[in-house]
């Protein structure tokens, strides 16, 4: 949405002129804004002072940030609960608890690693161990040998 070109104390000195007696149709000629503006502007700073507007301004940017701490809280204590009833213990299981999170909650890793508690790195670890099966296999078979009787 576009930003209007004229600052809140603009609108109320605009709002003042109409107030001294000028016709609407003329501040909004002689200002360059359309009556829509004018009655949009008259509806959320009529009758104010340009401190009450300033005041008006910073109560509403608290109210979205406070807003959205809040929405980030509900957002975080509902990871939380999603997980649990998991043991999150070892490195493979934070790993997956963080991949879960990311998927079914459309958070970043950097999120879902601060909700669970682990480092970045452990999300992002892949092991570049070559493959030893077989010769785990191997070592079952030898272990699970001929039993030697005497």
């Amino acid at each position: 949405m576009k930003r209007s070109g004229f600052s809140e104390e603009q609108a109320i000195a605009i709002l003042k002129g109409q107030e001294a007696g000028m016709t609407t149709a003329e501040v909004c000629r002689r200002h360059g804004i359309s009556p829509a503006t004018f009655y949009k502007w008259k509806s959320k700073f009529g009758g104010m002072d340009v401190s009450e507007a300033k005041r008006l301004q910073a109560l509403e940017d608290e109210n979205a940030k406070l807003k959205k701490l809040l929405a980030e809280t509900m957002l975080d204590n509902a990871m939380l609960k999603d997980l649990t009833g998991k043991k999150v213990v070892t490195p493979g299981a934070k790993q997956e608890a963080v991949t879960g999170l990311v998927e079914r909650f459309c958070v970043s890793q950097r999120r879902a690693c601060d909700v669970v508690g682990v480092s970045r790195r452990v999300a992002r670890y892949c092991s570049t161990r070559p493959d030893d099966g077989p010769l785990r296999q191997r070592l079952r078979e030898l272990a699970a040998g001929p039993a030697i009787s005497v």
